[in-house]
């Protein structure tokens, strides 16, 4: 994270992780633009470069070869990751509306979303036909596909509809990689079928006649039945039927043609063309000034280009240049796309095909010159330079040429000036009644006085028969989603509520953001609050009140009430470990390590936004219906996981039940690159305190040096439940957890009678 003290005073979104906004990622991280923040919305989080997908699908590359790792390249850009997908735009308030998240405003944003297959236009082909575009989803689809081949017995027929370059080169590395396949699994390779069919009298009509020849005669080489002039005018279940009235059976059907723009461009209010591209201009700016579109899922006015990778590719500096410029209030420049563009098409094998204009030329060393120039370009986005003093001033720059009107020029000012502290550092009334005034918490009978009818204090009714259960925890944001955060925030407070057996009640929050425009603190706190309310309305648990105020960074906390029966024969506890009984971890643990490494992502080479993304899906699920399963099957003591880490809770639990514990090391659930990250020294902050508690275990000096051992002190966030089950209800708790959703629920350890030594954990590999 590049964290500014200056305030933002302009958003730029960006819709999409296409070829034309990761070079502005780039471009805003090697220079960014004072006062301006960037946020990314993408429904993937590895997003594919397609001049390597032919390679990756014939087996000559691995999938983090030529997939750009969104999250780490928004990491190095300043900007904030948001992994959701947009189903709307509100272009009259500049808004983005998107699937899970609230609206999210901006001054300027860009379209670069690629383009989808109009399928609906054939009867029967979106019910069975494999879409190859959005590219963004194409890596599961190719999987599934892969897998479906080699379970398939005997001969399989596959067929691809569409002619152009991307259908012939998709054809000839698929039918190169399932081949090998084959004969790896000591099938016979001709048992593999292919056609390939294009509405026009030849394939790739857009590039020369040498080159439009020499695909023909590789077609005819490979074996490939070539169907010109054969529109496809439906699809059925394994069948296809052309316009001519042929049918073909096919085991698998891709579809690699008839491209358009998304479905929900339409009701967007920008000009679309005739296939529901957006129109742009010569400056990639759409019908509404302060919306740009770039790649495929722009219709460029000037002249048609070919929804081509390299067009996108060379659209993205253009098109940084215009947005700072348009967030700038200055003139735009023109982009000047070139007239002749060189494709290099490979043939499934190491052989690649040379198209510009009307050149054209074929061999392995073209190929390897491809290779070359693709693994320099994915080099630019995996390797990135250490943020430079310059880079650093300019970023916390409190100067800037951005045009304020008159009373964003006095918040910003007043952002940047010495704040005041006490009641002074309250958030605006304005601002809070505003963003509350969207939040709506759930209705409970026993709340008197709540947030439907504020007042000093929140009033609370204590059923009959129940007693209170308290708990409170607070903590700086983590990652730069709100929504997310907020969602994580309230979970990790309701775990201590869950993990002693009690239903949440209320809950009190407390929020710290920092001071800035008061539309952007608004939106911050509508997000991060939303997210929140999303998981307390779940748990049926009422956000009463709270306070608000000024600090540099964006905090969250709650002080959640809990309901228990009063005479306690429901409550967890952490002392009731007893001999014989098994420890079982619902959640995989790591998430300190994960994100202390996530700020320094663009630096550190081995890391993946996946892992984080992965991570937080953990965080965001609930434990409730894990502390159900657990006291179902008689748990006999409990407690969440969270700060002092797996070692320092299960001695809080081993101390009061007087007993001793042994964990199995090679069992532990444990998050993606959450080894790889203590292997490289990156620790939490917290984790040296939690370290002194190896004072409890009796033998570490075997296990120091295993990889897994640094994460017995991992402190976690919104951790899962760590308890303790009779052995005879083990494997029916474990599988209905796993039922459940806890899918890497695990049976740690187990719980012994307590020994003469000090120390009460012993580790065993």
């Amino acid at each position: 994270m590049q964290a500014s003290d200056q305030p933002v005073l302009r958003d730029i979104v960006l819709i999409g992780g296409g070829h034309s906004h990761v070079g502005v990622l780039r471009r805003f991280g090697m220079n960014p633009e004072p006062g301006v923040r960037l946020t990314v919305i993408c429904n993937s989080i590895d997003t594919p470069y397609s001049g390597m997908l032919p390679g990756y699908i014939s087996g000559h590359y691995g999938f983090d070869d030529c997939h750009i790792d969104l999250p780490r390249l928004a990491m190095f850009a300043g900007a904030r990751f948001y992994n959701d997908e947009v189903v709307g735009l509100d272009t009259a308030n500049g808004k983005v509306l998107c699937r899970t998240h609230p609206p999210v405003g901006f001054d300027v944003c860009c379209i670069n979303v690629g383009s989808t297959p109009q399928v609906g236009r054939v009867p029967g082909a979106a019910e069975h036909a494999v879409p190859v575009k959005p590219i963004l989803n194409f890596n599961a689809r190719w999987l599934a596909l892969l897998e479906r081949v080699r379970q398939h017995p005997g001969r399989t027929t596959i067929a691809l509809v569409g002619g152009g370059a991307g259908g012939v080169e998709l054809t000839l590395s698929m039918q190169f990689r399932l081949r090998a396949e084959l004969k790896t699994l000591g099938r016979n390779p001709d048992d593999l079928v292919f056609h390939l069919f294009t509405s026009g009298p030849e394939v790739m009509p857009t590039h020369n006649a040498w080159v439009r020849k020499h695909f023909t005669r590789v077609l005819a080489q490979r074996g490939v039945h070539l169907h010109t002039g054969a529109e496809v005018a439906q699809v059925g279940e394994g069948t296809l039927t052309t316009a001519q009235g042929q049918t073909v059976a096919a085991d698998e059907i891709v579809w690699v043609t008839q491209a358009g723009g998304p479905q929900w461009l339409q009701g967007s209010g920008l000009a679309l063309d005739a296939d529901g591209f957006v129109k742009v201009n010569e400056h990639l700016q759409t019908s509404h000034p302060q919306v740009f579109a770039a790649g495929d899922v722009a219709a460029f006015g000037p002249r048609p280009l070919e929804k081509a990778g390299v067009f996108a590719v060379r659209m993205g500096p253009p098109l940084a240049d215009n947005l700072r410029r348009a967030v700038r209030g200055v003139p735009l420049k023109a982009y000047k796309p070139q007239k002749h563009w060189l494709a290099l098409i490979s043939t499934g094998d190491k052989h690649a095909v040379a198209s510009r204009g009307p050149v054209g030329f074929a061999g392995n060393w073209v190929w390897r010159w491809k290779d070359w120039i693709d693994r320099r370009f994915m080099q630019r986005f995996s390797q990135f330079p250490a943020m430079t003093e310059m880079r650093a001033a300019r970023n916390n720059a409190l100067v800037t040429d951005l045009p304020l009107t008159a009373d964003e020029s006095a918040q910003a000012i007043s952002a940047i000036a010495m704040r005041c502290g006490g009641c002074g550092a309250k958030v605006g009334a304005t601002v809070l009644q505003r963003a509350l005034g969207n939040l709506h918490p759930v209705d409970r009978n026993d709340v008197v006085i709540g947030l439907h009818a504020p007042d000093d204090a929140a009033v609370v009714r204590v059923p009959p028969g129940k007693a209170m259960v308290h708990t409170v925890d607070f903590f700086r944001a983590f990652i730069d989603d709100p929504y997310v955060f907020g969602q994580v925030a309230a979970n990790h407070a309701l775990g201590d509520i869950y993990a002693m057996g009690g239903e949440p009640q209320t809950a009190t929050a407390v929020v710290t953001v920092p001071p800035g425009l008061e539309s952007k603190v608004e939106e911050l706190l509508l997000h991060m609050m939303s997210g929140a309310m999303q998981v307390l309305n779940a748990a049926n648990c009422a956000l009463v009140g709270g306070h608000t105020g000024e600090a540099k960074e964006l905090a969250l906390g709650f002080a959640i009430n809990g309901l228990v029966d009063d005479d306690l024969h429901t409550v967890l506890r952490k002392g009731g470990l007893t001999p014989g009984d098994a420890l079982i971890l619902t959640k995989p643990i790591g998430t300190g390590t994960l994100f202390a490494a996530y700020p320094q992502a663009a630096q550190l080479p081995m890391f993946h936004g996946r892992w984080v993304t992965e991570a937080l899906g953990h965080m965001v699920q609930s434990n409730q219906a894990g502390a159900r399963i657990l006291t179902a099957h008689g748990a006999t003591a409990c407690t969440d996981l969270t700060g002092f880490g797996l070692l320092g809770h299960l001695v809080e639990m081993t101390k009061p039940s007087g007993v001793d514990a042994e964990l199995w090391l090679s069992a532990l659930p444990v998050l993606p690159g959450a080894e790889e990250c203590v292997a490289a020294g990156i620790s939490s902050s917290l984790a040296p305190a939690n370290v002194r508690l190896r004072r409890a275990l009796r033998n570490q000096e075997a296990f120091v040096n295993h990889p897994r051992y640094p994460l017995l002190f991992d402190p976690q966030t919104a951790g899962g439940l760590l308890a303790s089950v009779p052995q005879a209800q083990v494997d029916a708790c474990v599988a209905e957890l796993k039922a459940a959703g806890y899918t890497h629920t695990a049976v740690i350890g187990r719980v012994l009678p307590q020994g003469d030594a000090v120390e009460s954990v012993g580790l065993v590999e």
